[in-house]
């Protein structure tokens, strides 16, 4: 039961920044910003769901604030915005909605009932205002108190040294035999000895977590009972996600005391942040947080009061509006220094660069404010360069400071290893994405090389199917993308058939492989090492079972490709003139060779025709490590062998003849994707000039030492 809003006696002025709610002078100074609002009251909920409403009458700036005595950390509390309700101009205040503060570190709780956080009545655009009081149905903020366990210090891995790796905080130790139960699918579960033991032993220098802000299940699942279990329908920015927490109420010290573990292994922490959209959707969804202070200020309108969807989620937040650009930087640097997190990946960054809704502009204000703000600039800045439009898909185009998943890597090695094109764009894509990277300034480590994410099939999934098969998402197989670029190599799905399952084998490794022996910076999904399945779902977004979580049951198919992983991954990081730095750009070696030479099977360096030969499926690339340009960190340029490359994906063998003595005295065999774990069966040196034989579909990585 709500008592009447104190008298303005009762709370003292404070100050309107920083925004959200802070421990001060006794009290609890409350800030938040409403540039529409008529009046703004902070409610107080206590542990029986009482409320007691507070106005807070000083407004500065467009901040509502006051610093209200006797209240302490751990207090539950919400806001009322009391403001025109008017759909038709995009203005959606209404004082029944118990509205979450948008700079709340902490949230507790979820929605129970949809229909009482609707704000409107019939028809979203038409209909009244809601009378029904959504306080008991909605999420609460709660005052949080600075500080907690020390982070340790940021590893600061170089770009060009790393392996990202991304998994999901639940799903990665659910199964987990070594995690306790009770900390199973938990930011603690993820900090366990056997969970640091795996990721150090497999070599990966960063984990990149899918979302871990507070996020809320979309009505939609709700109504069916299903959740949103990726996370990509944030709530609150600054809010660790409560429910990874092994005890209720402590996710910020849990969250800290992962990041500390990461940070002890030399492991750096990326999280995947969702500044595009949020979870209120449409003008049909529910009112939480955002709509009801503010809606034009923190949302992209059209006429007549719609919201414009550039993301596919029903809302865009407006990377024009100054709100979202100090919500966003706000949100960021708490993250990086109260949390200790190493970098981002900005999810349809895209939308971040289009202010207003217009075209993509990579100088967009928000897009600056996050590369010359002092404290993120010296983060890892990824962006997802594509938002749900054509106009979004911007592969190449963000600035200097920014690296980007490279969705074009992914295409053209999928499609050479299916054997649906040529060699002449995946000479690009094995070298760095120069076409794409160079001509802005950027490295080629600024190209985040990836064949699969948690959005697609899994590693073995992308060469057991032919088609998606996500009945069980309850969308009757319409969700889901149908462009898989996949191959099942015979059969599709599970199968006994021996010489499917060698084939299928045997096109994973030759797709890691090529993964971690191309310039850039490669991104592994979590499972593929140890030949995870999702069935043939290359969208299971909603589904917190078995098909998401990570299968940690030894088999011999899996222990076979963990351990060709660990190697792939170590030759890398002992390999400097395969993770360069620098554009390879035909300069002449120490050794007098270019840094860079490709080789038809024949031996014979590749011609200007030969590019544009779309049916050959054989490429070989030479690398020459005499000057690698790569440094120590104590910044010493490095010198390393020299490598040869075969790459093969035709369907009969390829008959291979080695480059001339100027490359190398000899070629010792040193990976080959015909064995289990990548062991060459014969490593006896080879002489220049000499004739190999390439089985089909296969790789063969030869060391040509100094």
């Amino acid at each position: 039961m709500a008592t009447r809003p104190d008298s303005a006696s009762d709370v003292l002025a404070g100050r309107p920044f920083p925004l959200g709610a802070h421990a001060e002078a006794g009290g609890v100074r409350f800030a938040v910003t409403s540039a529409v609002a008529d009046a703004v009251e902070v409610c107080l909920i206590g542990d029986d769901g009482s409320e007691k409403r507070i106005e807070l009458t000083e407004r500065t700036f467009g901040v509502w604030h006051g610093l209200v005595p006797g209240v302490t950390p751990g207090q539950r509390y919400g806001y009322r915005v009391h403001g025109p309700y008017d759909p038709r101009r995009g203005l959606r205040c209404n004082p029944a909605k118990l509205l979450v503060d948008p700079y709340a570190r902490q949230i507790s709780g979820s929605v129970t009932d949809v229909e009482a956080t609707l704000g409107y009545v019939g028809d979203p655009m038409h209909g009244p205002a809601s009378a029904v009081d959504s306080l008991g149905s909605v999420p609460l903020s709660v005052v949080s108190s600075p500080g907690g366990a020390d982070t340790g210090t940021k590893p600061d891995v170089p770009f060009e040294e790393a392996v990202f790796y991304e998994l999901h905080v639940r799903g990665f130790t659910k199964r987990h035999p070594d995690v306790p139960e009770r900390l199973r699918g938990t930011y603690l579960g993820l900090a366990h000895p056997a969970v640091i033991e795996h990721l150090v032993r497999l070599g990966v220098t960063s984990v990149e977590l899918l979302p871990v802000q507070t996020f809320q299940d979309e009505p939609s699942l709700l109504r069916r009972r299903a959740p949103n279990y990726w996370g990509y329908s944030p709530l609150g920015y600054f809010a660790p996600h409560a429910a990874y927490a092994s005890e209720p109420g402590r996710e910020i010290q849990e969250f800290r005391t992962m990041v500390a573990a990461m940070h002890a292994a030399g492991i750096e922490v990326i999280i995947d942040v969702v500044y595009n959209h949020t979870c209120e959707g449409g003008p049909d969804g529910p009112t939480l947080c955002f709509r009801g202070f503010d809606a034009p200020g923190y949302y992209l309108h059209a006429g007549g009061g719609s919201t414009v969807d550039i993301t596919g989620c029903g809302n865009t937040l407006d990377a024009g509006s100054p709100q979202v650009v100090r919500l966003v930087t706000d949100s960021l640097r708490y993250w990086a220094l109260e949390l200790g997190v190493d970098g981002f990946r900005f999810d349809l960054a895209s939308t971040m660069g289009r202010p207003r809704g217009g075209f993509f502009d990579r100088d967009s204000s928000l897009l600056t404010a996050i590369t010359t703000d002092p404290v993120l600039c010296r983060s890892k800045l990824i962006a997802e360069p594509w938002d749900a439009t054509g106009d979004g898909y911007r592969v190449g185009d963000f600035g200097v400071q920014w690296a980007e998943w490279n969705g074009r890597y992914r295409d053209t090695v999928r499609d050479f290893w299916r054997g649906h094109t040529g060699v002449r764009d995946l000479a690009y894509r094995l070298s760095g994405s120069s076409d794409l990277y160079a001509d802005d300034l950027r490295r080629p480590w600024q190209s985040i090389n990836f064949i699969t994410a948690h959005d697609g099939f899994t590693l073995r999934d992308l060469v057991s199917y032919n088609t998606k098969h996500n009945l069980a998402n309850g969308e009757d197989n319409r969700d889901g993308t149908d462009d898989n670029r996949s191959w099942n190599c015979g059969a599709e799905g599970e199968t006994a058939d021996l010489s499917v399952l060698t084939l299928r084998a045997r096109q994973a490794r030759n797709l890691l492989a090529t993964l971690l022996l191309s310039t850039g910076t490669p991104m592994m999904v979590a499972g593929d090492e140890m030949w995870r399945t999702q069935g043939g779902n290359n969208n299971p977004y909603c589904l917190d079972n078995e098909v998401s979580w990570i299968p940690w049951d030894s088999t011999a198919d899996s222990r076979w490709l963990l351990s060709f992983t660990r190697r792939l991954i170590d030759i890398r990081a002992t390999s400097p003139a395969l993770r360069q730095p620098e554009f390879f750009e035909g300069r002449t070696t120490p050794s007098g060779n270019p840094d860079l030479v490709w080789f038809r099977p024949d031996g014979e360096e590749m011609a200007e025709t030969d590019w544009f030969d779309e049916g050959r499926r054989t490429l070989g690339m030479f690398i020459d490590g005499s000057s690698c340009l790569s440094r120590t960190r104590d910044g010493e340029l490095t010198s390393d062998n020299s490598w040869l490359l075969l790459m093969h994906a035709g369907d009969t063998r390829a008959h291979i003849t080695l480059p001339a003595a100027q490359y190398g005295p000899t070629f010792e065999p040193f990976l080959d994707t015909t064995t289990l774990d990548g062991t060459p069966a014969d490593r006896t040196p080879l002489a220049p000039g000499a004739k190999l034989t390439l089985e089909s579909r296969s790789l063969l990585l030869l060391r040509a030492p100094r």
